[in-house]
């Protein structure tokens, strides 16, 4: 289980609405926190969604909330059952749902994988949910490893959970948290980086995720934009797949949306008839080769969390390590004392003294005595455990029978504290420590301030240091993330963060997925301190693009919005579908030779060319001023009206590219490219001719503006 923090919406042995009592914080995730809890009228456990107190002022994280909730209209084994949102007095809004026990498929991934034949199993599984969530018309567009559950450990009881950022299908249905890019990068298909989605990116995803389970490891998708956009246009690798997974994979994930199965049913009716390559019949008997794999570890509990499933839930609040030292010393501690205290053999130590200390960013170490072989080697082990080493006599001594179970709770307590020191003196002990965290603090010292079960007592003195977080550390966390050129820390305190300060983050990430990575990441590290990433949020294909651009300034092109019924500006430069953009750029006054080029980095991952064009190709300065001087505008994309019977641009907002575009304006002295470029051509396309121009030594671009527009859904 996770511990507990002072900012955790819920606590365990908080009582919601007079119902559900929490038992267990079970996970965090970029906008949610997840807990299991039991209704005090039914008995029922089930999973509590809260949704994270700094995003429960955000209408879009309050949407994506209700859509997750109308997801109990999909009635499947195979999909985790939702039943509705609730708020507490206080206004945190949580989501109640199906408990699910058993472990995920990336527990799995990350033991080195699964069979082909358990494989198939599942893929029919989850296919046959996808296919109860399609008829609703609902697309689930994150479908990965962690949010899959075996219920049980049985493959034939794979749940999908978490339809966080589900998709409504239906004419006019919005995109849950805006129209920015959703999914992750590894498993998502191609179509979603350029935003685009239906029920056929679930089975790419699908597909991906069966080829990352069986190998132990999830597809490479690239380290930054370029790769991603390339690698999305590729098949995925099956090389030592065996059939008839292999083709499976093959059909479901195929880049063009149109050579893939078309329906989850179509993948279902594959499977069950023993896929492309054998029959059903034939499959049972087959031999299949795959690689060797570690061995499975017992099922643990998991649930429909934002994060990765979580081990068996115990009642008390002592950590996962501890109840593992519980259950070894503990358990079988009492025989072995015995075992051991009417072994004659044993020599007699008066006092039985036992010692472990670790330093800060150091190792633990032990000496002393232990009453039995058994003992000897539990504490041994979790010493190891903790990297460090032991050395440990066997004797007898004036102990009781739970000395062994007691030593080595305070060690695994301990364990997470920054700096520790044990004494034991027979059956009293004396624990110091120090720990940055809070939470640790309070948790340690309510602990071992209880009565231990052995019957040891002792004293405790946890302290709390007053740590500074510094600015470099963060900065290391930063550039991990950063996919769209660099992120800078605003207002950086002299020496440091200390307690109590705000750490702000800016710059450009590539997708919202992109800022709650980036978001949690910060907060691991922050511990109380405030994190706000105020990043611009683009996509993959505009993140390419600047990452290409040449380093030059601003040049004081204005560009302005306005609509083509109207004569209204359009500051905010936000359209709605249906809408007739104009963009007007303004020439400033001192700007009287050279050459301009306009262009708009679509949303959809285009490149489109307002100027030059083949329609109009002359975008020299003296030409487009036509001898007239001061400031002066130029239209690059026209009213419906204007350009009705003419050679100009004008277009409106459809429904199937919404998000932000950059219109982006180039002034040089001298013509940039040898030819005219297409009025549209690829952003991976595009981005390479810009740095070209660098490679050349001389890209004679003197300034560059730009503006974003944004399209989106009335």
């Amino acid at each position: 289980m996770n511990e507990s923090r002072p900012g955790d919406a819920f606590r365990p042995g908080d009582l919601l609405n007079n119902t559900y009592r929490i038992e267990a914080l079970l996970g965090r995730g970029g906008t949610s926190e997840v807990y299991r809890a039991r209704s005090e009228i039914s008995g029922r456990v089930v999973a509590l969604k809260a949704l994270r107190s700094e995003f429960s002022g955000n209408e879009d994280f309050l949407l994506l909330m209700t859509r997750e909730e109308e997801m109990r209209d999909i009635r499947h084994d195979a999909v985790v059952r939702y039943s509705d949102n609730q708020r507490t007095p206080e206004g945190t809004v949580y989501l109640v749902m199906d408990y699910v026990d058993g472990p995920g498929l990336d527990r799995k991934l990350r033991e080195g994988g699964m069979s082909a034949e358990d494989l198939l199993v599942i893929g029919a599984r989850v296919a046959e949910g996808l296919e109860a969530a399609h008829s609703k018309n609902i697309v689930h567009r994150d479908l990965s490893p962690d949010n899959i559950i075996l219920r049980n450990g049985n493959p034939a009881e794979a749940v999908i959970i978490d339809f966080g950022i589900a998709k409504d299908t239906n004419p006019g249905a919005a995109t849950i948290v805006g129209n920015e890019f959703a999914g992750k990068y590894a498993y998502a298909a191609p179509e979603q980086l350029s935003g685009r989605t239906d029920a056929r990116s679930d089975l790419y995803s699908l597909g991906a995720l069966l080829l990352a389970t069986f190998r132990g490891r999830p597809p490479n998708a690239g380290s930054n934009p370029m790769e991603v956009l390339q690698k999305k246009g590729e098949p995925l690798d099956t090389e030592g797949v065996p059939e008839p997974l292999k083709s499976l994979i093959e059909k479901m994930s195929h880049p063009d949306p149109d050579k893939r199965f078309q329906t989850a049913a179509e993948v279902v009716s594959a499977i069950r008839s023993g896929g492309s390559v054998t029959s059903a019949s034939a499959l049972e008997d087959r031999t299949v080769i795959v690689p060797n794999r570690k061995s499975e570890a017992p099922p643990a509990i998991a649930t429909a969390t934002p994060s990765k499933p979580q081990t068996a839930a115990k009642k008390s609040r002592l950590p996962i390590a501890m109840a593992a030292v519980l259950l070894l010393a503990g358990g079988g501690g009492a025989g072995v004392y015995f075992s051991g205290i009417l072994t004659p053999s044993l020599p007699l130590a008066d006092p039985f003294v036992f010692t472990a200390s670790k330093t800060d960013g150091g190792v633990p170490e032990a000496t002393g005595y232990a009453p039995s072989q058994d003992v000897q080697r539990a504490l041994t082990q979790e010493i190891a455990r903790q990297s460090g080493t032991a050395e440990l006599s066997l004797a007898r001594g004036d102990i009781g029978e739970g000395w062994g179970s007691d030593v080595g709770l305070l060690l695994s307590t301990v364990a997470v504290l920054d700096d520790w020191a044990l004494s034991v003196n027979d059956m009293t002990f004396t624990v110091s420590g120090q720990t940055s965290d809070a939470a640790k603090e309070e948790s340690v010292t309510a602990l071992l301030n209880t009565a231990l079960p052995g019957g040891m007592s002792g004293t405790v003195d946890i302290t709390r240091k007053i740590q500074v977080l510094e600015a470099p550390k963060l900065q290391a966390i930063m550039d991990q993330v950063a996919d769209c050129g660099p992120l800078s820390q605003q207002d950086v305190p002299a020496g440091g963060y200390a307690e109590g300060d705000k750490i702000v983050v800016s710059g450009r990430l590539a997708d919202n997925g992109s800022r709650i990575r980036l978001y949690d990441a910060l907060r691991e590290i922050s511990a109380e301190r405030d994190v706000v990433i105020d990043a611009e949020i683009l996509n993959p294909a505009l993140c390419l693009i600047e990452s290409r651009l040449p380093a030059a300034p601003g040049g004081g092109f204005d560009i302005k919005f306005g609509f083509g019924d109207s004569s209204d500006p359009n500051p905010s430069g936000r359209y709605f579908v249906g809408e007739n953009p104009v963009i007007d750029v303004n020439i400033p006054a001192d700007v009287t030779d050279g050459y301009i080029y306009v262009s708009v980095l679509d949303v959809s991952g285009n490149v489109f060319h307002l100027l030059p064009n083949q329609t109009r190709t002359d975008n020299s300065v003296s030409a487009l001023r036509g001898g007239q001087s001061g400031d002066f505008p130029v239209r690059v994309a026209y009213g419906l009206a204007e350009a009705q019977g003419t050679s100009k641009l004008a277009f409106t907002v459809d429904a199937s590219s919404l998000g932000k575009s950059k219109v982006l304006v180039l002034y040089s002295k001298t013509p940039l490219f040898e030819k005219m470029r297409d009025i549209s051509e690829p952003a991976a396309t595009y981005a390479q001719a810009l740095a070209d121009l660098q490679a050349g030594g001389d890209t004679s671009v003197a300034s560059i503006d730009s503006r974003i527009l944004t399209t989106a859904q009335p």
